[in-house]
């Protein structure tokens, strides 16, 4: 569904003769849609830098405690210290620069080090999983929840933010070389993810967290290191996040435009804002829950096929126009029902707390049965 809308969009952007998400919504949908989507545009990233932040603080905190001499009293073990710590010396800094192009080497960075991760989950998922009893009911394919992880993979998956900006550093941007780059693009993902979270869910099944480095035990050296490479990715992602959040602002409120001091105003204000959020709540389930329905399902599902539906010339029964009603509609229905199941049903959260499996005694008394 992805790979479709991000071809349809560019589509529409052909029959409108427009070359960003922002013209093409505004011209098909006038200054509402325009504010709308800029809405949209700023809360995605800006919802994600929270999370960023909740991520940094669970496991960064338990990489510090397996420093010698730093006990669980130490000002390295507190998640808000971190949170503060990070932002001050990291993500503050490296979002205050004006040029995008400055962070390749951090976003090469950044991908390499997701690389490692997720070889070191492989490798956990043959030498970790057999110690973790499995939960009830563990290979049910899906539940009566299931809407919930359609807003968490919409999330993982929204790119058509970026499009029109790939599509025209393409040497031919013509629709059949964009499908191609598409295809290609979104299957690899589609692979990643498929890998993370199949090796992720058989090692942990049922007990899964939202942040899967809180599944590993803290003695677990192996995990520590995928914690510390998990915790610098997030940090250098988190400024091309902001680096969105902040163009919205500059759109909007200042016609594209900011000046030195308004760039610093905006973005620190951006960053204070989410970090704040950040430091009062800490269950990272939920949010990723939030962000994939009420802006990710929107962006991939709604808006694109609402402004191809309103841009084509061709009948009603052409197969564009009856898989964008469908894409449409399950976009609706994604959103309106997975809003209402994760206010219902929030997913449980075990911050910073050591799992019943990574002592021996526990895993022992989970897998026994009372004599009558």
């Amino acid at each position: 569904l992805t790979d479709y809308s991000i071809i349809l969009l560019i589509k529409g952007g052909n029959l409108s003769s427009t070359n960003t998400y922002q013209e093409l919504v505004r011209k098909t949908y006038g200054l509402v849609g325009y504010l709308i989507l800029s809405a949209l545009q700023f809360l995605y990233p800006f919802i994600a830098m929270i999370s960023y932040n909740i991520i940094t603080g669970d496991t960064l905190t338990k990489v510090f405690q397996r420093i010698p001499g730093v006990g669980p009293d130490n000002v390295l073990t507190d998640r808000h210290f971190i949170i503060l710590l990070t932002t001050i010396i990291f993500t503050l800094p490296i979002s205050l620069y004006r040029d995008i192009a400055k962070l390749g080497k951090v976003s090469l960075t950044s991908l390499i080090l997701t690389i490692v991760i997720l070889i070191i989950v492989m490798v956990r998922t043959v030498t970790f999983s057999p110690q973790v009893p499995k939960s009830e009911n563990a290979w049910i394919f899906a539940k009566s929840n299931a809407v919930q992880a359609v807003g968490v993979m919409s999330f993982a998956f929204i790119c058509n933010h970026n499009s029109f900006l790939i599509y025209g550093s393409l040497e031919e941007p013509t629709l059949k070389n964009w499908s191609r780059v598409t295809h290609v693009s979104v299957s690899l993902a589609l692979l990643i993810s498929v890998v993370f979270a199949a090796c992720g869910y058989i090692t942990f099944t049922g007990y899964t967290e939202g942040d899967i480095f809180e599944n590993y035990c803290r003695d677990d050296n192996l995990a520590t290191f995928g914690r510390f490479c998990y915790g610098v990715t997030v940090i250098l992602t988190f400024p091309l996040e902001c680096f969105v959040t902040r163009e919205v602002v500059a759109n909007v409120f200042f016609h594209g435009n900011l000046s030195t001091v308004f760039h610093i105003v905006v973005t620190v204000v951006i960053i204070a804002v989410a970090t704040g959020v950040s430091l009062a709540y800490d269950c990272l389930g939920i949010v990723l829950e939030l962000n994939g329905v009420l802006s990710a399902t929107p962006l991939v599902f709604i808006i694109p096929t609402a402004c191809y539906l309103r841009l084509s010339q061709e009948r009603w029964n052409h197969s564009d126009n009856l898989i964008s009603c469908l894409i449409l509609a399950l976009g609706v229905l994604v959103m309106t029902v997975g809003f209402v199941l994760t206010i219902m049903y929030p997913q449980e959260c075990s911050h910073g707390k050591e799992m019943f499996y990574c002592f021996p005694r526990n895993v022992s008394f989970q897998n026994s049965t009372l004599p009558p």
